[in-house]
């Protein structure tokens, strides 16, 4: 995959300009292929590595420098990994804004103490009680995971893949806070929290009660205590700074905050369907009875804060629908979120994409369901 994505970075750079556009798109998707692979496979393995080699700190009162130096890797590499999905899925949407460098420095640090007094608290419960750490470790899981599926995500193709992937991102939620469903997350975040701090708050309390004093002082004891504590707070603290001050949407929180952005769009172009789309692939949703009555989304439910008049543009040339050429027609509505899996959907249909193009003359287009509407409109160009 990286290699692929190099591949296509370059052909973005080499191509001629009508074709840059392109493989553009193409790398962008690759990349947030690999990030969220990346993400999974750093908290399926790193995370609990950081919480053994605390444990085994604790239980021992030193720390080797080795061991100092890995469990540093582990709890960076865990808010890096994090951080960097969350710029690459914007980066790879075009209606979403794009995340400054700024906003991921400061993310890297949210989830860096957030993370950080979540796994010491682990390993301070975990070096006392072993077998209850287990017991709570599935019980939160299970709890986070039934609150994903409950919230009805739409990532995968089947259900039973989806309970997979709600499975493996239940593991995310045992140690942070991470969004899975398109619309506004500040209620969910702000209950994920609360339900950290007490858990974090209980699991330190309970290890301070019982810890062995004859290998910790009560004096390291306290200490620990406080970098729990202050772990945490300092997480928070970047949090909002992030929100507050470098969302890509502008200031979430506040008297002036509403959540959503409102723009004008531009007039359609005559000659054009009204209905096409010629933004870049995105995802495709099972139909939820919200969208087979035309229920509006949650996004379309925000009252504008402000509107942005964007300047005119210039008026393109008309172009004049395209009716000739092959057709693939795909019974599913156009999801949004996330563009990774959109690229799945290419990925089944590439061989017949490819044998139609050798077929015909002209580029195969890919139509989808419009939700509450029973006709098929263009959405996008294949982009295989």
């Amino acid at each position: 995959r990286y290699l692929r994505t190099l591949y296509l970075g370059l052909q973005s750079r080499w191509q001629a300009e009508h074709r840059r556009r392109h493989f553009y798109w193409r790398m962008m998707f690759e990349s947030a292929d690999i990030s969220m692979l990346r993400l999974l496979e750093t908290f399926l393995k790193s995370a609990p590595q950081l919480v053994l080699q605390l444990s085994i700190m604790v239980q021992q009162n030193s720390i080797e420098p080795l061991q100092g130096l890995s469990a540093s890797a582990s709890l960076v590499s865990l808010a890096w990994m994090i951080a960097s999905y969350q710029k690459v899925l914007r980066d790879s949407r075009e209606d979403k804004m794009p995340m400054s460098y700024k906003g991921a420095v400061v993310q890297i640090l949210w989830h860096l103490f957030t993370i950080a007094a979540r796994a010491i608290a682990f390993a301070l419960f975990a070096s006392v009680f072993q077998l209850y750490f287990g017991i709570f470790i599935v019980t939160h899981w299970c709890i986070m995971t039934f609150w994903i599926i409950q919230g009805e995500t739409d990532f995968c193709m089947s259900k039973w893949e989806e309970i997979i992937y709600n499975m493996v991102v239940g593991i995310i939620y045992i140690f942070c806070w991470f969004n899975v469903k398109e619309g506004r997350s500040r209620y969910r975040m702000c209950i994920y929290y609360i339900i950290t701090l007490s858990e974090n708050a209980a699991l330190t309390v309970l290890w301070f009660l019982y810890y062995d004093r004859k290998t910790t002082s009560d004096f390291d004891a306290l200490i620990l205590v406080c970098v729990v504590s202050s772990s945490f707070a300092l997480g928070i603290f970047f949090m909002f700074i992030y929100y507050c001050l470098l969302h890509p949407n502008g200031p979430m929180f506040g008297p002036h905050s509403g959540g959503c952005i409102f723009r004008q769009r531009p007039a359609p172009v005559p000659g054009s369907p009204t209905d096409a789309v010629t933004s870049p692939p995105r995802s495709l949703p099972r139909t939820t009875g919200g969208e087979r009555e035309g229920a509006p989304g949650e996004r379309d439910s925000c009252v504008p804060v402000f509107q942005v008049s964007p300047c005119p543009p210039p008026a393109p040339a008309a172009r004049a629908p395209r009716t000739e050429g092959p057709v693939i027609r795909i019974d599913l509505p156009r999801k949004k979120y996330p563009a990774w899996d959109a690229h799945f959907i290419d990925r089944r249909l590439r061989k017949t994409i490819l044998a139609l193009e050798y077929a015909s003359p002209t580029t195969p287009r890919l139509q989808y369901r419009t939700p509450g509407a029973p006709q098929e409109v263009l959405e996008y160009e294949t982009t295989v």
